[in-house]
Parts: structure tokens; sequence; C-alpha cells
């Protein structure tokens, strides 16, 4: 049986938690260039696995080794940082003509970058924490599942929104901008971690 209570209070705060973090960049990024609804697929299924992760885990997930997890997050919004500076530039109507990409390509890419930058963030170690906490699997999971679904929305929807406002040059230029320093943080706390 589902308790509505703790799923409300699960999804209010990992979604006050996960707001400011690097999903909504992630999501917006991904949603100014590819199709909503093939990225929103690929960060859904992203997120259900390291909810499923953490809920079974409960707080083990405290104990992964930080350094790792932040190394390999520096080195993937690097890279993605690389790729955004570097990339030639594309027609903004190319871009936003949904069959230029495949789904399993958007899907794919969105699954995997949420899957490696997500791996022990603060929420995923929270809903572990929350599943220990009130020990209902259930109710924490799908608290937790709703509510980064949520941001992951917002961001996407939001990165649409914005491309119909501003160049996509400048959205590419700050994301980029915005992916290296995140980047830069996350080795930087691998190494001093």
């Amino acid at each position: 049986m589902i308790s509505l209570t703790v799923t409300a209070v699960v999804f209010g705060v990992v979604f006050l938690a996960e707001l400011p973090d690097k999903t909504a960049l992630a999501g917006l990024v991904l949603g100014t260039r590819y199709r909503a609804s093939y990225v929103f697929a690929g960060v859904a299924a992203a997120f259900a696995l390291h909810v499923a992760l953490a809920v079974a885990a409960g707080s083990v997930l405290t104990l992964l080794p930080q350094q790792i997890v932040h190394a390999l997050t520096g080195v993937l919004f690097l890279g993605g940082a690389a790729m955004l500076l570097w990339k030639k530039d594309e027609d903004e109507e190319e871009i936003r003509r949904p069959q230029d990409q495949s789904f399993w390509k958007v899907a794919g890419a969105g699954f995997m970058l949420i899957l490696v930058a997500e791996f022990g963030d603060l929420t995923q170690i929270m809903t572990a924490n929350l599943a220990a906490r009130y020990d209902d699997p259930l109710s924490v999971g799908l608290g937790a599942v709703l509510a980064l679904w949520a941001v992951a929305g917002l961001g996407i929807v939001g990165g649409k929104a914005l491309m119909k406002r501003v160049p996509l040059r400048l959205i590419t230029r700050i994301a980029a901008l915005l992916m290296l320093g995140l980047g830069v943080w996350s080795l930087w706390e691998a190494v001093t971690g």
C-alpha cells in the first residue's frame, strides 16, 4: 500500500534538492537540441534506475567512493563542454526538426548523461536514507522518481522555451561554460575529497 503522506514528503524534499542541481541544466541543454519526448524518455529511465538502486540499497550508497564518482562526473561534464564549444554551428531550424535525431540516439544520450552524472548524487543518497527511515520503499521510490521526473521535465521544457527567444549559439556557449564549471568543480572535489 502506498502512503500518500510519505510520497508527498519525499517528493517535496527531493524536488527542492534537485531543482538547482545539474539535472535541470542537463535537461535544458538536451532540450534545446533534441526532441523533448526523446530526451525525457532517456532521462526518465535513468532516474527510475537510480531510484530503484537507492531504494534497494538503502543507506549503503553513502559508502560509495565519492572521489571516483566526482572524477567521472567531472570528465563527463568537461567532455560535454568541449563538444559544445568545438562543434560546428548548426542551422537552428535543422535542430528543431525532430526527425534529425533517432529516438535511440537521443534517449541513449540522455540516459547515459543522467546515469553517470547523478550516480551517488545527494538526491540518490537522500532517497536511500528516506527509504531506510520510512521503511516504505514503494512510497519513497514513487515520491523520488516523480520529483526527479518533474525537475527533468521543467529543464527540458525550459530549454525548448528558451530556444524560441535566445539564439542557439548563445545558449550553447553559456551551457558549455556552465558544464565546464561543473566539470572543474567535480574534478576539484575528486582531488580534494
